[in-house]
């Protein structure tokens, strides 16, 4: 699995999700389970079915979220005043819909509407590594795109 970057704040954020799925919602869905199983039947019984399907879930996502640690890359924000676009930039740019800011953040921060960018989404891509003045064609399913870099911050 490739490099994932983060914010401080967002590391935080999926540890502390890790966190609660181990030791809060584990032992919850686990205690289902065994009343489920305590009502006797199984093989029709909606309550069981629907903790299993819950455990499952969250075992699912614990797994993943180990993934993504173990290729967490913390953002220095320190670094983040380059002359070049890079993992963790503001980019205020120019385009046919007027002045917009975007932070190129990794791609589990995204969150396109707030303006925070993926690195791995097409715009993000065209953005790394470009220089303020810079002019960017990105392809969307839209059609073509042009962006003219006003500032990196």
């Amino acid at each position: 699995m490739e490099n994932q970057y983060f914010s401080k704040e967002g590391l935080e954020k999926l540890k502390n999700e890790l966190e609660k799925r181990s030791s809060v919602l584990r032992p919850e869905i686990a205690k289902k389970i065994k009343e489920a199983k305590e009502e006797g039947d199984i093989s029709e019984n909606a309550a069981f079915d629907a903790a299993r399907e819950a455990q499952a879930s969250n075992e699912g996502r614990i797994e993943e979220i180990k993934i993504i640690l173990e290729n967490a890359v913390i953002i220095d924000s320190s670094i983040s005043r380059s002359e070049t676009v890079i993992v963790g930039s503001g980019v205020k740019v120019d385009s046919d819909r007027g002045a917009q800011d975007f932070i190129i953040v990794g791609a589990a921060e995204s969150d396109p509407i707030k303006g925070f960018i993926s690195n791995e989404s097409p715009l993000g891509k065209a953005f790394l590594g470009r220089k303020k003045g810079d002019k960017v064609e990105v392809k969307t399913p839209k059609g073509v795109s042009e962006y003219k870099i006003l500032e990196i911050k």
